[in-house]
Protein backbone atom coordinates (compact mmCIF):
# COMPACT_ATOMS: atom_id res chain seq x y z
CA UNK A 1 0.00 0.00 0.00
CA UNK A 2 2.71 2.41 0.99
CA UNK A 3 4.50 1.57 -2.47
CA UNK A 4 1.34 2.09 -4.48
CA UNK A 5 0.44 5.55 -2.85
CA UNK A 6 3.31 7.77 -1.57
CA UNK A 7 1.76 10.06 0.63
CA UNK A 8 4.62 12.33 1.64
CA UNK A 9 4.11 15.33 4.11
CA UNK A 10 6.05 17.74 2.12
CA UNK A 11 3.10 17.03 -0.89
CA UNK A 12 0.32 18.47 1.21
CA UNK A 13 2.91 21.16 2.17
CA UNK A 14 2.86 22.31 -1.28
CA UNK A 15 -0.25 21.55 -2.33
CA UNK A 16 -3.25 23.94 -1.39
CA UNK A 17 -6.06 23.64 -3.57
CA UNK A 18 -6.58 20.70 -6.05
CA UNK A 19 -8.78 21.43 -9.32
CA UNK A 20 -10.86 17.89 -8.55
CA UNK A 21 -14.78 17.95 -8.95
CA UNK A 22 -15.77 18.98 -4.87
CA UNK A 23 -16.45 15.78 -3.54
CA UNK A 24 -13.97 12.10 -1.89
CA UNK A 25 -11.30 11.71 -4.08
CA UNK A 26 -10.68 7.84 -3.92
CA UNK A 27 -8.05 5.43 -4.18
CA UNK A 28 -8.74 2.00 -4.56
CA UNK A 29 -6.36 -1.07 -4.54
CA UNK A 30 -7.52 -4.51 -5.03
CA UNK A 31 -8.45 -5.13 -1.57
CA UNK A 32 -8.73 -1.83 0.18
CA UNK A 33 -10.10 1.42 -0.51
CA UNK A 34 -8.50 4.41 1.27
CA UNK A 35 -10.68 7.30 1.49
CA UNK A 36 -8.93 11.01 1.47
CA UNK A 37 -11.38 13.96 2.32
CA UNK A 38 -9.69 16.75 0.04
CA UNK A 39 -11.61 20.57 0.02
CA UNK A 40 -11.32 21.13 -3.62
CA UNK A 41 -11.77 25.05 -4.91
CA UNK A 42 -12.16 25.73 -8.71
CA UNK A 43 -13.27 29.20 -8.16
CA UNK A 44 -12.11 32.23 -6.15
CA UNK A 45 -14.03 32.74 -3.21
CA UNK A 46 -16.70 35.26 -2.55
CA UNK A 47 -14.30 37.67 -0.67
CA UNK A 48 -11.61 37.85 -3.38
CA UNK A 49 -14.05 38.49 -5.82
CA UNK A 50 -15.00 41.13 -3.30
CA UNK A 51 -11.80 42.56 -3.09
CA UNK A 52 -10.47 42.77 -6.51
CA UNK A 53 -14.11 44.27 -7.64
CA UNK A 54 -13.34 46.76 -4.96
CA UNK A 55 -9.81 47.46 -6.10
CA UNK A 56 -10.53 47.51 -10.02
CA UNK A 57 -13.03 50.35 -8.87
CA UNK A 58 -11.14 52.77 -6.68
CA UNK A 59 -8.15 52.43 -9.59
CA UNK A 60 -10.97 53.20 -12.63
CA UNK A 61 -12.09 56.31 -10.40
CA UNK A 62 -8.53 57.17 -9.33
CA UNK A 63 -7.50 57.47 -12.94
CA UNK A 64 -10.94 59.58 -13.92
CA UNK A 65 -9.90 61.46 -11.23
CA UNK A 66 -6.39 62.08 -12.37
CA UNK A 67 -7.69 62.80 -15.86
CA UNK A 68 -9.96 65.34 -14.93
CA UNK A 69 -7.59 67.47 -12.91
CA UNK A 70 -5.08 67.11 -15.22
CA UNK A 71 -7.68 68.60 -17.70
CA UNK A 72 -8.88 71.22 -15.16
CA UNK A 73 -5.68 72.58 -13.96
CA UNK A 74 -4.47 73.16 -17.64
CA UNK A 75 -7.82 74.52 -18.61
CA UNK A 76 -7.02 77.44 -16.05
CA UNK A 77 -3.24 77.64 -17.07
CA UNK A 78 -4.17 78.60 -20.21
CA UNK A 79 -6.84 80.77 -19.00
CA UNK A 80 -4.49 82.67 -16.42
CA UNK A 81 -2.13 83.41 -19.85
CA UNK A 82 -4.78 84.72 -21.79
CA UNK A 83 -5.64 86.78 -18.93
CA UNK A 84 -2.71 88.54 -18.78
CA UNK A 85 -2.54 89.19 -22.70
CA UNK A 86 -5.77 90.83 -22.71
CA UNK A 87 -5.47 92.57 -19.29
CA UNK A 88 -1.91 94.15 -21.06
CA UNK A 89 -4.07 94.99 -24.47
CA UNK A 90 -7.17 96.01 -22.27
CA UNK A 91 -4.82 98.42 -20.56
CA UNK A 92 -3.04 99.75 -23.71
CA UNK A 93 -6.25 100.06 -25.23
CA UNK A 94 -7.97 102.29 -22.78
CA UNK A 95 -4.77 104.45 -22.52
CA UNK A 96 -3.89 104.50 -25.83
CA UNK A 97 -0.93 103.56 -25.84
CA UNK A 98 1.74 101.95 -27.90
CA UNK A 99 1.98 98.37 -28.23
CA UNK A 100 5.64 96.43 -28.10
CA UNK A 101 5.15 94.08 -30.77
CA UNK A 102 8.14 91.74 -31.07
CA UNK A 103 7.73 91.04 -34.82
CA UNK A 104 6.21 93.56 -37.25
CA UNK A 105 7.31 96.79 -35.85
CA UNK A 106 4.25 99.10 -35.23
CA UNK A 107 1.89 96.28 -36.48
CA UNK A 108 0.10 95.40 -33.03
CA UNK A 109 -0.78 98.76 -32.24
CA UNK A 110 -2.44 99.74 -35.74
CA UNK A 111 -5.04 96.72 -35.60
CA UNK A 112 -5.35 97.52 -31.51
CA UNK A 113 -6.30 100.91 -32.65
CA UNK A 114 -8.70 99.65 -35.83
CA UNK A 115 -12.06 99.51 -35.93
CA UNK A 116 -12.46 95.75 -35.63
CA UNK A 117 -10.81 95.90 -31.93
CA UNK A 118 -14.30 96.70 -30.33
CA UNK A 119 -17.36 95.13 -30.42
CA UNK A 120 -20.54 97.40 -30.01
CA UNK A 121 -18.08 100.07 -28.57
CA UNK A 122 -16.45 97.63 -26.01
CA UNK A 123 -12.79 96.95 -26.40
CA UNK A 124 -12.14 93.38 -27.39
CA UNK A 125 -9.35 92.46 -25.86
CA UNK A 126 -11.75 93.49 -22.62
CA UNK A 127 -14.09 91.23 -23.34
CA UNK A 128 -10.88 88.57 -24.12
CA UNK A 129 -10.24 89.11 -20.47
CA UNK A 130 -13.73 88.38 -18.47
CA UNK A 131 -13.63 85.11 -21.09
CA UNK A 132 -10.36 83.95 -19.79
CA UNK A 133 -10.90 84.39 -15.85
CA UNK A 134 -14.29 83.18 -16.57
CA UNK A 135 -12.39 79.94 -17.95
CA UNK A 136 -9.94 80.55 -15.05
CA UNK A 137 -12.11 80.57 -12.49
CA UNK A 138 -14.12 77.52 -13.50
CA UNK A 139 -10.92 75.46 -14.31
CA UNK A 140 -10.04 75.73 -10.59
CA UNK A 141 -13.19 75.33 -9.06
CA UNK A 142 -13.68 72.04 -10.88
CA UNK A 143 -10.26 70.93 -10.47
CA UNK A 144 -11.26 71.37 -6.53
CA UNK A 145 -14.97 70.26 -7.31
CA UNK A 146 -15.95 73.20 -5.42
CA UNK A 147 -18.12 75.08 -7.86
CA UNK A 148 -20.34 77.84 -6.36
CA UNK A 149 -24.39 78.02 -6.04
CA UNK A 150 -24.59 74.05 -5.49
CA UNK A 151 -23.38 73.23 -9.35
CA UNK A 152 -22.93 69.99 -10.02
CA UNK A 153 -19.75 68.77 -12.26
CA UNK A 154 -21.66 68.34 -15.28
CA UNK A 155 -22.78 71.40 -15.50
CA UNK A 156 -19.65 73.06 -14.56
CA UNK A 157 -18.38 71.18 -17.77
CA UNK A 158 -20.92 72.50 -20.42
CA UNK A 159 -20.40 75.63 -19.00
CA UNK A 160 -16.71 75.52 -19.19
CA UNK A 161 -17.53 73.81 -22.81
CA UNK A 162 -19.68 76.41 -24.37
CA UNK A 163 -16.92 79.53 -23.01
CA UNK A 164 -13.91 78.00 -25.18
CA UNK A 165 -16.51 76.41 -27.90
CA UNK A 166 -17.32 80.51 -28.05
CA UNK A 167 -13.65 81.60 -27.67
CA UNK A 168 -12.38 79.41 -30.78
CA UNK A 169 -14.95 80.66 -33.36
CA UNK A 170 -14.24 83.98 -32.40
CA UNK A 171 -10.53 83.35 -32.41
CA UNK A 172 -11.38 81.59 -36.28
CA UNK A 173 -13.34 84.68 -37.14
CA UNK A 174 -10.40 87.38 -36.40
CA UNK A 175 -7.65 85.11 -38.14
CA UNK A 176 -10.51 85.40 -40.94
CA UNK A 177 -10.61 89.19 -40.98
CA UNK A 178 -6.42 89.62 -40.04
CA UNK A 179 -5.75 87.19 -43.52
CA UNK A 180 -8.19 89.31 -45.49
CA UNK A 181 -8.16 92.94 -44.02
CA UNK A 182 -4.61 93.02 -42.53
CA UNK A 183 -2.76 91.05 -45.37
CA UNK A 184 0.62 91.03 -44.86
CA UNK A 185 0.25 92.41 -41.22
CA UNK A 186 1.81 90.12 -38.86
CA UNK A 187 0.10 90.30 -35.26
CA UNK A 188 1.81 88.31 -32.44
CA UNK A 189 -1.00 88.95 -29.96
CA UNK A 190 -3.89 87.86 -31.78
CA UNK A 191 -1.98 84.95 -33.14
CA UNK A 192 -0.86 83.79 -29.34
CA UNK A 193 -4.29 84.90 -28.13
CA UNK A 194 -6.24 82.39 -31.12
CA UNK A 195 -3.45 79.54 -30.07
CA UNK A 196 -4.78 79.76 -26.18
CA UNK A 197 -8.49 79.96 -27.63
CA UNK A 198 -7.85 76.47 -29.52
CA UNK A 199 -5.99 74.88 -27.39
CA UNK A 200 -8.35 75.70 -24.23
CA UNK A 201 -11.35 74.16 -26.76
CA UNK A 202 -9.29 70.42 -27.61
CA UNK A 203 -8.53 70.15 -23.92
CA UNK A 204 -11.92 70.69 -22.75
CA UNK A 205 -13.23 68.97 -25.69
CA UNK A 206 -10.99 65.76 -24.92
CA UNK A 207 -12.90 65.21 -21.43
CA UNK A 208 -15.59 64.52 -22.95
CA UNK A 209 -16.61 60.87 -24.43
CA UNK A 210 -18.45 60.32 -28.03
CA UNK A 211 -21.98 60.47 -26.71
CA UNK A 212 -21.79 62.97 -24.58
CA UNK A 213 -20.00 64.90 -27.66
CA UNK A 214 -22.96 64.28 -29.78
CA UNK A 215 -25.69 65.24 -27.42
CA UNK A 216 -24.45 68.63 -27.00
CA UNK A 217 -22.86 68.92 -30.48
CA UNK A 218 -26.15 71.20 -31.21
CA UNK A 219 -25.60 73.32 -28.37
CA UNK A 220 -21.93 73.82 -29.75
CA UNK A 221 -23.16 74.86 -33.59
CA UNK A 222 -25.55 76.99 -32.14
CA UNK A 223 -23.54 78.92 -29.68
CA UNK A 224 -20.72 79.17 -32.98
CA UNK A 225 -23.25 80.95 -34.75
CA UNK A 226 -24.41 83.21 -32.14
CA UNK A 227 -21.15 84.73 -31.53
CA UNK A 228 -20.42 84.76 -35.55
CA UNK A 229 -23.70 86.92 -35.63
CA UNK A 230 -22.68 89.24 -33.16
CA UNK A 231 -19.51 89.99 -34.35
CA UNK A 232 -20.79 90.14 -38.02
CA UNK A 233 -23.22 92.58 -37.54
CA UNK A 234 -21.02 94.56 -35.40
CA UNK A 235 -18.50 95.40 -37.52
CA UNK A 236 -21.08 95.94 -40.12
CA UNK A 237 -22.64 98.45 -37.90
CA UNK A 238 -19.25 100.68 -36.70
CA UNK A 239 -18.04 100.20 -39.99
CA UNK A 240 -21.12 102.00 -41.98
CA UNK A 241 -20.98 104.80 -39.68
CA UNK A 242 -18.64 107.45 -41.14
CA UNK A 243 -20.75 107.13 -44.07
CA UNK A 244 -24.20 107.24 -43.33
CA UNK A 245 -24.69 108.87 -40.07
CA UNK A 246 -22.25 110.99 -38.75
CA UNK A 247 -23.05 114.02 -37.40
CA UNK A 248 -19.65 116.14 -38.40
CA UNK A 249 -18.58 118.46 -40.58
CA UNK A 250 -14.43 118.85 -41.41
CA UNK A 251 -13.68 121.06 -44.50
CA UNK A 252 -10.33 119.75 -45.98
CA UNK A 253 -7.09 121.19 -44.14
CA UNK A 254 -3.52 120.89 -44.93
CA UNK A 255 -0.89 120.15 -41.62
CA UNK A 256 2.77 121.11 -42.02
CA UNK A 257 5.64 118.93 -41.75
CA UNK A 258 8.08 120.23 -38.95
CA UNK A 259 10.89 117.26 -39.66
CA UNK A 260 14.17 117.21 -42.25
CA UNK A 261 14.49 114.18 -44.20
CA UNK A 262 17.48 111.87 -44.04
CA UNK A 263 18.99 110.69 -46.91
CA UNK A 264 17.89 107.32 -46.61
CA UNK A 265 14.35 108.85 -46.55
CA UNK A 266 14.61 110.54 -49.58
CA UNK A 267 16.58 107.91 -51.40
CA UNK A 268 13.45 105.64 -50.35
CA UNK A 269 10.69 107.88 -50.93
CA UNK A 270 11.68 108.21 -54.92
CA UNK A 271 12.20 104.70 -54.90
CA UNK A 272 8.88 104.28 -53.72
CA UNK A 273 7.39 106.61 -56.15
CA UNK A 274 8.97 104.70 -59.41
CA UNK A 275 7.71 101.35 -58.63
CA UNK A 276 4.28 102.88 -58.13
CA UNK A 277 3.85 102.64 -54.44
CA UNK A 278 0.63 104.43 -53.05
CA UNK A 279 -0.33 105.82 -49.55
CA UNK A 280 -3.72 106.58 -49.10
CA UNK A 281 -5.20 108.31 -46.00
CA UNK A 282 -7.42 111.16 -44.67
CA UNK A 283 -6.99 114.58 -44.47
CA UNK A 284 -8.15 114.54 -40.67
CA UNK A 285 -6.28 111.45 -39.85
CA UNK A 286 -3.09 111.74 -37.23
CA UNK A 287 -1.95 108.56 -38.21
CA UNK A 288 -1.37 110.06 -41.63
CA UNK A 289 0.20 112.90 -40.44
CA UNK A 290 2.73 111.02 -38.46
CA UNK A 291 3.69 108.36 -41.36
CA UNK A 292 4.81 111.65 -43.37
CA UNK A 293 6.96 113.31 -40.64
CA UNK A 294 8.87 109.83 -40.08
CA UNK A 295 9.73 110.67 -44.10
CA UNK A 296 10.36 114.46 -43.07
CA UNK A 297 9.21 117.17 -45.08
CA UNK A 298 11.44 117.16 -48.23
CA UNK A 299 11.06 113.39 -48.58
CA UNK A 300 6.93 113.66 -48.56
CA UNK A 301 7.19 115.66 -51.92
CA UNK A 302 8.17 112.56 -53.51
CA UNK A 303 5.39 110.12 -52.18
CA UNK A 304 2.37 109.21 -54.03
CA UNK A 305 -0.44 110.25 -51.80
CA UNK A 306 -4.10 109.73 -52.12
CA UNK A 307 -6.66 111.82 -50.26
CA UNK A 308 -9.58 109.72 -49.85
CA UNK A 309 -11.77 112.45 -48.51
CA UNK A 310 -10.56 115.12 -50.79
CA UNK A 311 -13.93 117.83 -50.50
CA UNK A 312 -14.09 117.51 -46.95
CA UNK A 313 -15.94 115.13 -44.49
CA UNK A 314 -19.42 115.51 -43.57
CA UNK A 315 -22.44 113.31 -43.15
CA UNK A 316 -23.62 111.49 -46.62
CA UNK A 317 -20.00 111.95 -48.02
CA UNK A 318 -18.37 109.05 -49.55
CA UNK A 319 -15.21 107.99 -49.63
CA UNK A 320 -13.10 108.78 -53.72
CA UNK A 321 -13.26 106.41 -56.08
CA UNK A 322 -9.77 105.44 -55.92
CA UNK A 323 -9.90 104.94 -52.36
CA UNK A 324 -13.13 102.58 -52.55
CA UNK A 325 -11.66 100.66 -55.64
CA UNK A 326 -8.33 100.04 -53.51
CA UNK A 327 -10.86 98.52 -50.88
CA UNK A 328 -9.28 100.96 -48.07
CA UNK A 329 -11.06 100.59 -44.84
CA UNK A 330 -8.23 102.42 -42.25
CA UNK A 331 -5.22 105.36 -42.78
CA UNK A 332 -2.61 105.14 -43.40
CA UNK A 333 -2.99 102.13 -46.27
CA UNK A 334 -0.10 101.38 -48.40
CA UNK A 335 -0.62 99.19 -51.72
CA UNK A 336 3.12 98.22 -52.93
CA UNK A 337 3.67 95.93 -55.30
CA UNK A 338 -0.09 94.70 -54.70
CA UNK A 339 0.63 94.62 -50.95
CA UNK A 340 -1.28 95.98 -48.63
CA UNK A 341 0.37 97.50 -45.59
CA UNK A 342 -2.41 98.87 -43.20
CA UNK A 343 -1.21 101.26 -40.54
CA UNK A 344 1.81 102.91 -40.21
CA UNK A 345 4.86 101.51 -41.37
CA UNK A 346 8.69 101.73 -40.46
CA UNK A 347 10.28 103.16 -42.76
CA UNK A 348 12.92 99.73 -43.11
CA UNK A 349 9.59 97.98 -43.69
CA UNK A 350 8.77 100.13 -46.61
CA UNK A 351 12.08 99.77 -47.72
CA UNK A 352 11.60 95.55 -47.45
CA UNK A 353 8.40 95.58 -49.40
CA UNK A 354 9.05 98.02 -52.07
CA UNK A 355 13.06 95.91 -52.68
CA UNK A 356 15.01 99.22 -52.26
CA UNK A 357 18.54 98.50 -51.00
CA UNK A 358 20.89 100.29 -49.03
CA UNK A 359 23.08 100.53 -51.72
CA UNK A 360 21.35 103.12 -53.32
CA UNK A 361 22.42 105.83 -50.74
CA UNK A 362 25.37 105.59 -51.16
CA UNK A 363 25.20 105.51 -54.65
CA UNK A 364 23.48 108.33 -54.93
Amino acid sequence: MSSFVNLSPPLFARTHRLSVPPSLCQIKNSSRVMMLQVKCLTEPSRETESEAETTSSASAASGSASRSISTYSWCAGLGVIGFLETSYLTYLKVTNSDAFCPIGGGTCGNILNSDYASVFGVPLPLIGMFAYGLVTIFGIQLAQNNLPFKMDENGGRLILLGCTTSMATASAYFLYILSTKFAGTPCSYCLMSALLSFGLFFTTIKDFGLQEIQKVVGLQLCLAGLVVAILGTSYNTSLSVPVSSAEIDLEPFTTEITTESSPFAIALARHLHSVGAKMYGAFWCSHCLEQKQMFGREAAEFLDYVECFPNGYRKGVKIVKACADAQIEGFPTWVINGEVLSGEQELSELASVSGFELDDVVQQ
